[in-house]
Order: C-alpha cells, then sequence, then structure tokens
C-alpha cells in the first residue's frame, strides 16, 4: 500500500438478538487482531455470528468460564495467561488438549464446556508455509507456557531434538517430564542464562519464541540474551505477531538467519477453531487479509 492510498474501511458486525457470540479470553487482549480476523470469515460466508475481545483478570477466570456457560456464548480462545489454568474449569478436554496440558479454545455443546487446543496444528502449519521444514531438526524453545507446551508436543512428533529453556528452570524440567514418553524426539531442558543458551543454540536448526517477551506494548524487550549471539544457521519464529517484526527477529535477520512471525500460527489455529464452532471450513484468504489490514494501521 502506498502512502496514498487509503485502507478500506473495517466493517463492523451486526449484532442481533440471535447472533451467536464467540470471542477471546485473555489479559491483556488489547493487542489481538483475533476478533477482526474472525469476524471478516463469518461476514465471508454470509454466517449471522461475532467475535468479541474479553479481558480476564487471572484471579475472575473461574467467573469468566463460568460466565460463557450462562451467557449462551458458542465458544471462546485462550491466550496467555489462561491456557494452562483453564484444564480444571473444563467438563471434558478432547486428546490434543488433555495430552498438551493446555486449552485455547472452549466449544460449548448442550451446557457442556469442551477443551481444546488447535495451537500445535496451527504452529506446524504456519512452520511448514515459513519455509522451514521440521523434520529431524535440532529445535530450540524459549518458554515453558502453554504455548511453548503446544509447541513442543508437535515439534517432538517430527524434530530429533528439542530443548526447552526457561527463566523458572522448574517448569521446562516439568514440560519436558510430561512429554518425555509421549513424543519420540529426545527432549532436554535447562534455564534460560548464558552459558545454557549459548551451548543449546550453537546446535539449534531451529529457535522458537514461546514466550510473550517482546510483544506489544513491550516491543522493545527480548528474550535473546545479549551476550548470546544468535546462530546464523537457525530459523527464528517468533509466536508473537504483533509487532510485526520482533526485536529478537531483528536480531536473528542482522546475524544472517531467517525469521517469521506468529501470524500464520495465529491464522491456522483461528482457522481451526472457527471450524469447530462452526462446522464450516474457514476462509484462510480472507482471515490473513484481515490480519493484514488490521495490523498495517499499527
Amino acid at each position: 500500500m502506498t502512502e496514498n492510498e487509503t485502507p478500506s474501511p473495517l466493517r463492523v458486525p451486526v449484532i442481533l438478538a440471535h447472533s451467536r457470540v464467540v470471542g477471546l479470553i485473555g489479559w491483556p487482549v488489547e493487542h489481538s487482531v483475533s476478533p477482526p480476523m474472525h469476524n471478516a470469515a463469518f461476514e465471508a460466508l454470509g454466517l449471522d455470528w461475532c467475535y468479541v475481545p474479553l479481558p480476564v483478570r487471572p484471579r475472575r477466570l473461574r467467573e469468566a468460564v463460568e460466565g460463557v456457560r450462562a451467557l449462551g456464548l458458542c465458544g471462546v480462545n485462550a491466550t496467555v495467561p489462561h491456557k494452562q489454568a483453564l484444564l480444571p474449569l473444563v467438563d471434558e478436554l478432547t486428546p490434543a488438549a488433555e495430552t498438551i496440558g493446555a486449552v485455547n479454545t472452549l466449544i460449548v455443546e448442550e451446557d457442556e464446556l469442551l477443551g481444546h487446543n488447535t495451537d500445535a496444528g496451527g504452529f506446524m502449519r504456519a512452520l511448514r508455509e515459513a519455509g522451514f521444514p521440521p523434520d529431524g531438526c535440532t529445535a530450540l524453545v524459549l518458554g515453558a507456557g502453554g504455548a511453548a507446551r503446544a509447541v513442543v508436543y508437535a515439534l517432538g512428533g517430527v524434530a530429533e531434538r528439542v530443548t526447552v529453556l526457561n527463566r523458572t528452570p522448574r517448569r521446562a524440567h516439568d514440560l519436558v517430564e510430561d512429554f518425555q514418553r509421549r513424543v519420540p524426539a529426545h527432549l532436554a531442558a535447562g534455564p534460560l542464562e548464558g552459558g545454557v543458551l549459548s551451548e543449546a543454540a550453537s546446535e539449534a536448526d531451529l529457535v522458537v519464541n514461546a514466550t510473550p517477551v517482546g510483544m506489544w506494548p513491550e516491543e522493545d524487550a527480548s528474550p535473546w540474551l545479549e551476550e548470546v549471539p544468535f546462530p546464523p544457521g537457525a530459523f527464528c519464529f517468533d509466536l508473537i505477531y504483533n509487532p510485526r517484526e520482533t526485536r529478537l527477529m531483528r536480531t536473528a535477520r542482522t546475524a544472517g538467519a531467517g525469521a517469521s512471525n506468529g501470524l500464520g500460527m495465529l491464522v491456522h489455529q483461528g482457522a481451526e477453531a472457527f471450524e469447530r464452532w462452526t462446522g464450516r471450513e474457514a476462509p484462510v484468504k480472507v482471515m490473513y487479509a484481515a490480519c493484514e489490514q488490521v495490523l498495517e494501521r499499527e
């Protein structure tokens, strides 16, 4: 888009008494482009649905989940910091959510809450779409929260080795313990500190940031320690998509490495949630276009 072009206005969905409602719970949610992404998809298919942001403080999560049921919502997505905390709050877990140990999608079925996880599949589709085939790779994952669990689960089925580093090493070790017998890849864990990061980075083909460090509005932050050179032969996949280029991605590109943000993962995990809720095939190209339009304005 040139500086003289005016972007087409975002269309605001008309919400009627019979409209079906889904949304996003997290803290914060102001940065999310999921609402315009899903609303564009609903409009493209002529569905009387709408998607709304629902900021939920961690201490109010239980009440919010009951509200999903009580208010007649059809479901919600969940983002930081609620993915693991949702596990005991649902009526049933899908095999994916139970194995990963995190929920990013709630589906309401006859007043029952089904917890599902679309992050692992969304991550793998986005990673391959970005041009990195993960089969047989040596991966380094930063973080040990809900998103990291999905990434390790996905990579654990195809990679040769996956190392998980976290500022709280106990969480990384717990994650690896949970998955070691469930995936064929060799898993290792450690603290996110200089010497350990340097050693793991020197062997990595793929570096995945599964932490929120560097996300809007803290764009100047990075999970990568400044004293450790980024491996030029590795590919950097940052799950963050706002900003579109994170400080970590700039570090990787400066070192000569390839890099991608998490927009593709957002779209593909959102597409699976869309299909679970509506029973219709998601218009992925429309969802990408809606996200790009929002991010261009920021």
